[in-house]
């Protein structure tokens, strides 16, 4: 069974509007001890990002009116970030967002590709947010408990009385024989693909290796 946003996600919406000003996302951010804040329009849909980063080039950027023609836009998308004083001004736009029927999986590979520690949840009808999934929702999947664990990696398995399971922290053992090799190989992956499994042991033996490339004659 896939694990899904909706299963994991916190129901409170961390957002500020886009006219909110320093002070007050600083003040979100500790309320609610977290590195960054969304930031939504009139009628609530995520339009952008304030994270701690944007906030620090008020300091490491000293820079303010005397651009240079040559340096790049992301330079000088900073320089205006380090100048604003509105969320709207300081924000990484777009938002990058997911459902709540969004995989936890998908959701922690983008997590991990665009290096962002927390991603708004929005309704897939309306576009608004209905929360905020963070990294800890995420590594929740690994906490889950061993009968629950054990019965989705038994769903994955064409015969599943026929196998031996060990688990220990989100490590499975698995032991059996099978007919093939092929089938070994892609029992072991089908079971590392289940939420919850941090590594697979294998020790599943085949009756014949249907992997052997054979030189041709000569």
């Amino acid at each position: 069974m896939s694990i899904e946003v909706k299963d994991v996600m916190g129901r409170v919406a961390i957002a500020v509007l886009e006219d909110a000003r320093f002070a007050d996302i600083v003040a979100a951010m500790k309320r609610f001890a977290v590195g960054a804040v969304t930031v939504i329009d009139a009628d609530r849909r995520p339009v952008g990002v304030v994270s701690e980063d944007d906030l620090l080039l008020k300091e490491a950027d000293t820079v303010r009116h005397a651009v240079s023609m040559f340096e790049s836009r992301r330079q000088r998308r900073e320089h205006e970030k380090a100048a604003g004083v509105r969320a709207a001004q300081l924000m990484t736009s777009p938002a990058i967002t997911v459902t709540p029927g969004t995989s936890v999986r998908d959701a922690a590979r983008l997590m991990h590709d665009k290096r962002i520690k927390q991603l708004p949840v929005i309704d897939v009808v309306t576009g608004r947010i209905v929360g905020t999934l963070h990294q800890r929702d995420v590594l929740r999947v690994f906490t889950r408990p061993i009968a629950e664990l054990e019965a989705d990696i038994r769903a994955v398995l064409d015969d599943p009385e026929t196998f031996t399971l060990e688990i220990d922290k989100g490590v499975v053992t698995i032991s059996g024989q099978v007919r093939r090799r092929s089938q070994a190989i892609a029992l072991v992956e089908a079971v590392r693909a289940v939420e919850g499994v941090v590594d697979v042991v294998a020790d599943v033996a085949s009756d014949e290796d249907d992997l052997i490339v054979v030189p041709p004659l000569l």
